[in-house]
Parts: C-alpha cells; structure tokens; sequence
C-alpha cells in the first residue's frame, strides 16, 4: 500500500478480486464508482429494505441539493445523529459529495452533549432521528424518520458529480469519548481514509460477493471505515443492525448469509451466551474482526471452537482512521493485535519516548498515513498528542521478538498497588477462564494506605454461581500476591458505551475497601 507520508499517489483496491483500479480524490467517488460500474447491486439493505449501489448514489447527490439549498458550503460541517438505518450511508455520502465534512454523532447523546458537539464544531446543519432528543437550539436541524427521508428528499433534484477536495482536506471530524475531559474532534482526511479503508478491504478479504453485517455503530470510527467504507469501496453489501441483540444477529447472519462480521469483545461474548445458538446456520461465515479493546484469549478460543470461523484481532483509535495494525489470516498469533500495516510504523516507548527492548511493556507510538490531521480548533491538545510526528496512543502495550504488537493495558488504567504495578487485562483473562463469568472489568479502588486495591467488577452467566471467595482463590493461585482481586463484587451487566466496550470509567465501585 502506497504511504502517502512518503509521497506517493494512494491508489484505491477494490479487494482481492481487482475490480479495476482507480484514484480517488475523496471518499465520496467509492459510491459514485460503485454505482456507474454495478447499478443493481444491493449496497446496504436493513431487514426487507434494500438500496442499490443506483438507488444510494441517487439518495447521496440528492441529499448533497438539500445542503446545497440549504445554504451549506464545501468545508462546511454536518452533523449526522442516526442510528443504522440506511439513510445514514444517504447521508454521509450526500454531505462528502457536497464537499462538506461529516460529524457522526451517537445518536443516545443527551441535549446538552449534542449542543457541546454542535458549537465545538460550528455545525451549519444536523440530520437527526425522529426519536434523538438533540436540542439544537441555532443549529438548522433536518429530522429524519424510518420512512419520511425518501419524501424529504423527493423534493431535490440530484446534484452533477462530486465536489473535488484536496486529499489533505477534513472528510470527517470524530469525537472521542471524552474519557480524560471533554470530548475532543479528532480530523480525519480522505488521504487518511481512503488507504486505510483498502487496508480494511485487503485485510477482511471482501470482495464483491462479500456480505458485510453492520451491528458497529456507523457513527463510531470502526463501523464507519471497516463497516460503511470498506463495504462500499468494495462493492460488497451491508446489512444493518439498528440495535445489537445477541439471537437477533444471529438469525441476521443465516438469513442474508453473512461473511464477515465486526465486532468488540462484548459481542463475542454475548454470541456464545446465546442458549440455542445452534439452531441458526452460520456457515457462511467467511471471518470475523474484533477491535476496540483486547479480546480476552479464552472468548476467543471458545468462539472460534463454537462457529468455526476465525476470529483477527486488529487495533486503532479514532485518531488513527482506525486501523494501526491487524492480524492476517494466514499468519496471527492469539492475543496478538498483529504487525503494522503497510505505510504504517509502531514503536513501543518510555516515558522519555525512547525505544524498550521486546517484551518490556511501555507505550504505543504510531506514524503513517493513518494519522489525524489533528483535534479539532485544539492546536495544544494536537501537540501533546503528536510529537515528533508520532501519535501517543495511551496504550500500553509490548512487542515479542517476531514483530508482534500486543496490548498490556491502557495507560490510564493501569492500577499502582504499593509502587507495583498492576495491568487489569492480565487479571481479567484469568477471570474469564472461569466458565461461570460472562463480563469481568478490572480496576482500581482507592486504599488509603496502598493507594490503590485491585477490583474487579464481575457479571455471571445467566443460571450459574461462583463466590467472591472462589472467584479471589482461583486468580490468586495463578499470578503473584500484588496483583490477585482483593475486592470483589458482582453487578448484573457491566455498563457499555456505544460500541458495546465496556466503560470502566462508569463502574460503580464500593464505597469502602478493607485494609
């Protein structure tokens, strides 16, 4: 893959089967392409709802005339607070073709979230479900409804072409989760874009027979690039999950024969605690990709035994378009979040920002095309996170004598118990060893003479029951005596964000700790 970085033209691949290649300037001309070269092709459909590559296109440039009626410039942002229903792809598309830049938004974010994000990125325009309480007082508002758009729409005549942005140009402007303060927009180009969508495309093997299942969100960066993008890119078809329920999936996977399917741990786990989960046919399952925080080792080895399908570990950030490294199919090692992928470098480094030797833990480091433009109207915030020109991730992780990258823990999460330090995941995957736990979450719990106690949030398989007691002797025979979960307690789900990642910032921890 082309490093653009290094000064190379990025070349669009449509997958393993060439369809032909082609430059792209913005994202917006996958579509375009798509539809001039397979018209009837189904590209996203939700349950008996189908759009063509023809019909989407249409949608796209007539969304593009109501913005431009609507008095929205090229650079202009737009925000689009949907859930996975196909006028979502209409609506992305329709605001890159009008030169615009997208601002996918959760569509749970309460009134005075939705106004932060509007006024943070000066939106000229929202499109926003009939359902969303978004209080966008100043901010010109389009509702969209399950059936209304089409109508919406009826009255726009498609607009001519693509407007033409320069490659180092804004395409979208993604928040993060806000976990250290308030969200941040992370810019992401069509020259980051676009080659990390062919490294999603190559890697998840899809080609034009590919069905892809959009359970992800749209509006966060993995379903967006890996789901949305990549899909369309490839001129393969999405079906859309509006809501992740477990059977649900399932019985979407054997009735639109699935072949790849994306997720975040949490949903594996969810899949293999579906009780009859036999009965559907899930054959046609070709791979399936897990990001978005470490996939414990034993989910992983009772899923792929349970499906038969293989199950790549890849890692990224909304800053990084999100694909940094990945695992091929024909070489990966369990736990591993793989190697690089081409045009992209990792480090693991100190503090100081100096190299540490294979197996040391220390912090993830990434340089290549991937990388955000920068946070949004935050030049200070940009320059703490690229230095030197390379990104600092947060995450601690290491690198074995193969080139193998492999998650320690996020920064932020690590637990200093007495001066030692505790990374939760390993904990975590003993815990999950024990057949009894569904959803485990490590973390600190202030101690007033150590600092901090070890914790562990535990959610147990429906029907089954193990002790706190249990549950600290089994962790404590298997790593050393700093490390094992003193305080131990049970909640009935662990509390989740969008993507189904498990939020340890929203656990609520017990109010005392013995000494």
């Amino acid at each position: 893959m082309p490093d653009p970085a290094a000064g190379a033209t990025p070349v669009a691949r449509p997958g393993p089967r060439d369809l032909g290649r082609f430059v792209m300037t913005t994202i917006a001309q996958a579509l375009t392409r798509g539809a001039a070269r397979h018209p009837e092709r189904i590209a996203v459909t939700l349950d008996d709802h189908e759009l063509s590559y023809r019909a989407l296109d249409e949608a796209s440039a007539r969304v593009a005339a109501l913005l431009r009626a609507r008095g929205v410039r090229p650079g202009d942002r737009v925000g689009i607070m949907l859930p996975n229903v196909p006028f979502f792809a209409a609506a992305y598309f329709g605001v890159l073709r009008a030169g615009a830049i997208a601002v996918p938004m959760n569509i749970l974010l309460k009134p005075r979230e939705v106004a932060y994000y509007l006024a943070d990125s000066q939106a000229a325009l929202l499109f926003a479900w009939h359902e969303a309480d978004t209080g966008a007082p100043g901010t010109d508002c389009v509702e969209v409804g399950p059936d209304a758009w089409e109508t919406l729409l009826a009255g726009f005549g498609p607009v001519d072409g693509v407007v033409e942005r320069d490659g180092t140009g804004t395409a979208v402007i993604l928040y993060t989760s806000g976990t250290t303060g308030r969200p941040k927009g992370a810019e992401l180009t069509h020259d980051n874009l676009r080659p990390n969508t062919d490294a999603a495309i190559e890697l998840m093997s899809l080609d034009q027979d590919s069905v892809v299942l959009g359970a992800l969100p749209l509006f966060h960066v993995f379903g967006l690039t890996c789901g949305l993008n990549a899909t369309i890119t490839a001129g393969a078809k999405l079906t859309l999950v509006p809501r992740f329920a477990p059977a649900a999936v399932l019985g979407v996977v054997a009735r639109d024969r699935v072949t790849c399917f994306q997720g975040v741990p949490t949903m594996y786990s969810a899949l293999l605690a579906v009780p009859d989960r036999e009965r559907y046919d899930v054959s046609s399952l070709d791979v399936c990709v897990s990001g978005g925080s470490a996939l414990p080792g034993e989910v992983l080895r009772r899923f792929e035994q349970t499906f038969g399908c293989p199950i790549l570990e890849g890692y990224g950030l909304s800053e990084t378009s999100p694909i940094a490294s990945f695992n091929f199919s024909d070489r990966r090692k369990a736990g591993s979040i793989g190697t690089p992928i081409a045009g992209v470098r990792m480090r693991i480094v100190d503090d100081a920002g100096a190299d540490v030797p294979p197996g040391e833990p220390g912090e993830i480091v990434i340089s290549g095309h991937n990388v955000m433009k920068g946070y949004w109207n935050k030049p200070a915030e940009t320059a703490a996170s690229i230095r030197d020109g390379w990104f600092h991730s947060g995450d601690i992780g290491r690198i074995d004598e193969d080139g193998y990258f492999f998650i320690v823990d996020r920064k932020k999460d690590l637990i200093i118990r007495g001066g030692y330090n505790v990374y939760p995941r390993e904990i975590e995957e003993v815990l999950y060893e024990r057949p009894a736990v569904q959803e485990a979450a490590v973390v600190g719990v202030e101690h007033a003479e150590l600092g901090e106690e070890v914790g562990a949030a535990v959610a147990l398989k429906a029907g089954t029951r193990v002790t706190a007691d249990e549950l600290r002797e089994f962790v404590k025979d298997q790593v050393a005596a700093y490390k094992y979960p003193r305080v131990i307690w049970f909640v009935d789900r662990l509390p989740k964000g969008a993507t189904g990642k498990i939020l340890k910032r929203a656990i609520e921890k017990p109010a005392t700790v013995p000494s």
